[in-house]
């Protein structure tokens, strides 16, 4: 394990082998382990890296959105600084935020679709249903 690495994001490798795992085998019970490692990760006071944009007028600093091909627009979350640098690009700012903060606000925020985590690699789109069954919401 990498000492260096932030404690927020100990166990995040966990979630990176369970996306792996999925992406070569796309069954419901794939899909249901990923999304239970990733409730574990949670319940450990788990954390993921966000990317903000740089405020606009208003002061306000906005998490950075993904548009996808059907023009719906996603927050982007990464489980570790290697996954989120997979990108290159542009020097983004990144924070660390608890999982589960991320998911509640990703619930209430109009406009957009759910979060999609290491959009780079090892991807999963989680939308507000998925969100939902990972906060152990009721449906």
């Amino acid at each position: 394990m990498n000492n260096n690495a932030d404690k927020g994001l100990q166990g995040n490798e966990k979630i990176e082998e369970a996306i792996a795992g999925l992406q070569k085998e796309t069954t419901q019970e794939m899909l249901a382990h990923t999304l239970t490692v990733i409730r574990r990760c949670m319940k450990a006071d788990g954390q993921f890296i966000i990317a903000v944009e740089p405020p606009k007028g208003d002061g306000q600093i906005r998490l950075e959105a993904i548009k996808t091909e059907d023009g719906r627009s996603w927050w982007a979350a990464f489980t570790s600084f290697e996954e989120e640098l997979k990108g290159g690009g542009s020097v983004k700012s990144t924070f660390l935020t608890d999982i589960d903060r991320l998911f509640e606000t990703a619930l209430t925020t109009e406009g957009i679709e759910g979060v999609i985590l290491n959009a780079w690699n090892r991807t999963i789109m989680l939308d507000k249903y998925l969100i939902k069954v990972i906060l152990g919401k009721n449906i």
